[in-house]
């Protein structure tokens, strides 16, 4: 992972705080053990992406900010820079929507882009969220607010009944 986000950082730093020039392998380290500690109090799901091929890992995907009175979540997604363009976030992103479906019984999986991140609203897209509006001052990348364009996933997109 560590070495993905170098890879990445690029890419990644205009839109991700946490991708900045100083990431440090503890930062990596510290993402894992939260990632795992989020499945075990059933708070956070994060993914991580691998190549079927070869089995380099590519990025990862989470599930978070879930809401359980309004069964709803957030989906984040990214894939390291040699990889993308490829339809890998976009799968990935389906299937963790599915996990929050099925197994979460969750209503409403919800995507949350910066208006200017074009590669990311393309999987948005791609996933076949649909797009709802832009929002102003919705999130924060390095201590600045910015617009984002809130995108929707609900269990009909998947040709599924809600619970």
């Amino acid at each position: 992972m560590y070495q993905t986000v170098l890879e990445s950082l690029e890419a990644l730093s205009p839109w991700m705080s946490w991708a900045h020039g100083g990431y440090q392998m503890q930062e990596a380290r510290d993402f894992i053990a939260a990632c795992q500690h989020g499945w075990e109090q059933d708070t956070f799901y994060g993914y991580s992406i691998y190549s079927c091929q070869d089995g380099v890992y590519l990025g990862g995907v989470s599930l978070n900010h879930i809401d359980r009175s309004f069964r709803l979540c957030n989906l984040a997604y990214w894939v390291r820079t040699s990889h993308r363009g490829q339809g890998i976030a976009a799968r990935a992103s389906r299937l963790a929507a599915r996990f929050a479906f099925e197994q979460l019984e969750l209503v409403r999986v919800e995507i949350v882009v910066t208006v200017d991140n074009q590669a990311s609203l393309q999987v948005a897209t791609k996933t076949g969220a649909k797009k709802e509006g832009v929002l102003r001052n919705r999130l924060i990348v390095r201590e600045t607010y910015q617009d984002a364009v809130m995108h929707s996933l609900i269990p009909q997109d998947f040709g599924m009944e809600m619970r």
